[in-house]
């Protein structure tokens, strides 16, 4: 049987409440049932939850269906990458530690069956959103974290929630296609074609999937989100496609 390589992203577990998120958790572990038989590895490219924060003896409740299919898949030989996104950047060794899932801080470069795989969650790449760029490197700072760590977690998962509640994935604001020239994610792997070539450019974070020819051989694929796609990325050693889950 033929193994492929899977790439989704931006589940947003978590939100916009226990019930919404518990019904795409189902979802979701639905479809690592359907594809485990045919899976070499496994790419979860960023925002799995809504908010994560690691303390050192305390991680958020609940997503224990996740959890636990991801290390079934993982005992079974399956490689797992999971990428920080700016919903979950404080992702640190605990699932590597339960389940040995690969944690990936930034970009990875990869190279399967001869094509080369550039993949990032897409967070702080490209032109714009400086606001953010300036955040996420206050977010990232180990010192900032440390200093969040002090807070009880009962106070910060509080707080972090609270937040994640007024996020995009918790809104109805629908995506919406803005030409490549105004596409933040595809100037950037235009810009990065400039310097090294790369067969295929996978991200996330967009919330909008999406397949565009970038010429010379190179694509760009975003994988979309869960909330209302269901859309995920299948490598099949010729081939990368955009596929969707449970829909018609």
């Amino acid at each position: 049987m033929t193994k492929n390589i899977y790439f989704a992203s931006d589940f947003h577990f978590g939100s916009p409440d226990f019930a919404e998120s518990r019904k795409r958790e189902n979802r979701v572990v639905r479809w690592l049932d359907e594809i485990s038989p045919r899976c070499a590895e496994l790419f979860l490219m960023g925002d799995i939850f809504d908010f994560w924060f690691e303390y050192q003896t305390v991680v958020p409740k609940g997503f224990v269906r996740l959890q636990g299919k991801l290390a079934s898949m993982s005992d079974a030989g399956i490689k797992i990458y999971f990428f920080k996104g700016n919903h979950d950047m404080w992702v640190n060794d605990y699932f590597t530690k339960e389940m040995g899932i690969e944690i990936v801080s930034d970009e990875l470069i990869i190279e399967r069956e001869g094509k080369t795989f550039f993949l990032h969650h897409g967070d702080g790449l490209g032109p714009g959103d400086p606001k953010y760029k300036i955040l996420r490197k206050i977010f990232r700072n180990p010192v900032c974290q440390w200093l969040f760590a002090l807070i009880p977690p009962r106070i910060g998962l509080g707080i972090a929630n609270a937040w994640s509640s007024s996020s995009r994935a918790a809104s109805s604001q629908e995506e919406v296609f803005m030409g490549e020239d105004n596409e933040w994610l595809v100037t950037y792997a235009k810009e990065q074609l400039a310097k090294t070539h790369y067969d295929y450019f996978i991200f996330g974070h967009r919330h909008l999937p999406l397949d565009l020819d970038l010429g010379g051989g190179s694509r760009y694929i975003n994988t979309g989100e869960w909330l209302k796609f269901n859309s995920y990325a299948v490598f099949d050693g010729k081939h990368l496609s955009l596929k969707y889950f449970e829909k018609e």
